[in-house]
């Protein structure tokens, strides 16, 4: 068997081969096999970006811009709640951060913009 490369927009090792195309069963992309590294170089070095597209990198600040349910609380990360120092981890929750009154947490990129 054939050694197949990871998914270059979640870094998953699972991938499979459908149809000539490279897909990912945890974040369902599709790639072709030789475009995967061309995706990868995005202009930021980890890869991970804000609502708006823009870099993020370790130490960031960012501000929520979506009022947040925290899994098994009855509290919210309010909108405009401000994270500062930002850590960029792999996997779906792609930032680990402190925030103040709630405590360490894990976000998804896609809910913060950088400040």
């Amino acid at each position: 068997m054939s050694e197949l490369p990871p998914c270059p927009q979640c870094g998953s090792s699972l991938t499979y081969e459908d149809s000539g195309l490279l897909v990912c069963p945890e974040c369902a992309h599709e790639w072709s096999p030789g475009e995967a590294s061309a995706e990868t170089t995005n202009g930021a070095a980890s890869g991970i970006v804000d609502a708006n597209g823009n870099a993020l990198a370790d130490g960031d600040t960012v501000t929520v811009i979506k009022d947040l349910k925290i899994k098994g609380s009855s509290q919210v990360v309010k909108v405009g709640t401000k994270v500062k120092n930002i850590r960029l981890v792999g996997g779906d929750h792609d930032i680990d951060c402190r925030i103040d009154g709630v405590g360490a947490m894990k976000l998804k990129s896609q809910f913060v913009k950088k400040s």
